[in-house]
């Protein structure tokens, strides 16, 4: 009797699963693991009524485009995922969230566009990813992050790749292939595969790589080699079908004993087109760099904006710096911007911009360098505490001292009463982090004015004085009955920049 209700007690156990099993599809149950499989049954959408208990779920060779976040809500115990020839275009971000015990995930042979950063968040066990095949323009630095120390298979081939998160791929320690053939890769960060010591396979066939950054790994590569380990596996390399420059940068590759994978070179002309392995070592050359036009001399206003100028040819492209008067290397900040191009452009020129720049063009083979002398016309200032004047270096005027002038004579007579101290004849108010309220007085006896100097600190940057020259006399000329002048100035003290109102 206990045996015949034990019976049809899992009678109906099984029977209550297959009635639980969606419309069009197959549910198995083996082993206390139950699997659905709808392959290629027509299926637009991830049914909603598969069984939360699922462990392998196929859903490949339908119609799919969409997947939300509740297709695979509460599937904590989902290992094997298929959603692969479907026309898949948008994943919703965290629709993954819950399936923390996913192991493979096959997404290959759909539209996805990229790969955002939490389009795959939550797969923290995840060892197989495959995402051939699909429309891949772009993936996010994050993308991977959560299985970065699991992964074993990455499958990124066939996509429209101009880049990838380098810095994630670094870390995945654990990978044993990467497949990232017939993209539009066209550089690979150095140091990228140092530490995957585990990588037993790596394909770069069909990118536009014109060279490889020099890396250890590439030496379990070599047919020769007879001290593989299950740590430090022999290194199946192909990167057949990209442009390579054949110079000196790629000598490194040359020197490795592999057989013959048919790689040609794409460049320079003289080797265009001939195999790789039959070039001998020697016409692996470069050529040093040669500067071909730099700016020569530069006359500059103090305050305003100076463009250096400074362009090289080389083999490899030579890489530009520029060197400071004080021998400081010059690189981006709020007063100063360096281009790839070799211009140099200095946004708020001071006295300290006085002197040679030098222009320094680096290649593999040497360097080159060229100096621009930097001459700054200094206009009269305050010094930075006290509302004296400086002594003036030039002719012009600066009306920032009082404007009143003594008609009588010159001395100081006994019987005259002291003089009081003058009144600051310039004002500043309403001062904030970013602004200033600036009053002066000028009278109608003055002498017409040309120009303003407007002067303020500031301690986020080298550089603390900044100068701002101002034209007046438009100003002063359309408005001759006015007494006071007033100037509400917005100051950003990264870029130096102004406005008025």
């Amino acid at each position: 009797m206990e045996t015949l209700l034990g019976g049809l007690l899992a009678f109906g156990m099984a029977f209550a699963v297959v009635d639980a099993c969606p419309k069009y599809c197959v549910c198995q149950n083996l082993s206390e693991s139950l699997g659905t499989l709808c392959p290629s049954k027509g299926l637009l959408f991830v049914p909603p009524d598969i069984d939360r208990r699922t462990v392998e779920l196929r859903l490949g060779g339908n119609f799919i485009i969409h997947i939300g976040r509740q297709d695979f809500a509460n599937m904590t115990g989902l290992v094997d995922l298929t959603l692969s020839r479907n026309t898949i275009s948008h994943i919703q971000p965290f629709s993954f969230l819950d399936l923390e015990s996913l192991r493979s995930l096959h997404l290959d042979s759909n539209r996805l566009p990229s790969l955002g950063e939490d389009t795959l968040r939550g797969l923290v066990n995840l060892q197989h990813l495959i995402v051939n095949n699909n429309q891949l323009g772009g993936i996010a630095d994050d993308a991977f992050e959560d299985f970065l120390l699991t992964l074993e298979d990455l499958d990124l081939s066939y996509n429209n790749l101009h880049g990838l998160p380098w810095d994630s791929v670094r870390r995945m320690v654990n990978l044993h292939q990467l497949s990232l053939d017939h993209n539009l890769l066209d550089h690979i960060a150095e140091g990228t595969f140092t530490d995957l010591q585990k990588l037993a396979r790596l394909d770069l066939t069909s990118n536009r790589l014109q060279k490889l950054p020099p890396d250890p790994i590439f030496a379990r590569s070599q047919a020769s080699l007879l001290t593989a380990t299950p740590f430090a596996p022999p290194l199946s390399f192909s990167f057949g079908g990209n442009p390579l420059h054949c110079n000196c940068e790629l000598l490194w590759l040359r020197r490795l004993e592999r057989d013959d994978d048919l790689e040609t070179c794409g460049s320079p002309g003289g080797l265009k087109g001939r195999y790789f392995w039959h070039i001998r070592e020697e016409e692996f050359v470069c050529e040093p760099p040669l500067i071909t036009q730099h700016t020569h001399k530069l006359l500059v206003l103090e305050g305003q904006a100076a463009t250096l100028k400074c362009k090289a040819i080389g083999d490899p492209s030579p890489l530009i710096h520029w060197v400071a008067p004080d021998d400081r290397l010059v690189g981006n900040s709020s007063r100063t911007a360096v281009y790839d191009n070799g211009t140099l452009d200095i946004l708020i020129t001071t006295s300290q911009d006085s002197g040679a720049f030098t222009c320094i063009a680096a290649n593999a083979a040497g360097e080159a360098t060229a100096t621009v002398e930097v001459s700054i016309v200094q206009l009269p200032h305050l010094s930075n505490s006290t509302s004296r004047m400086a002594p003036p270096k030039s002719r012009l005027s600066d009306i920032t001292g009082s404007s009143k002038t003594s008609r009588g004579g010159g001395g100081s007579g006994g019987g005259e009463p002291p003089k009081s101290a003058p009144e600051r004849a310039v004002l500043v108010s309403d001062v904030t982090t970013t602004s200033a309220l600036v009053k002066w007085s000028v009278s109608k006896s003055a002498p017409r004015v040309k120009m303003y100097q407007l002067q303020y600190n500031c301690s986020d940057d080298e550089v603390l004085i900044y100068r701002w020259y101002l034209t007046m006399s438009l100003l002063i000329t359309a408005l001759p009955i006015l007494s006071v002048q007033c100037l509400f100035i917005s100051i950003s003290c990264r870029g130096g920049t102004w406005t008025l109102f």
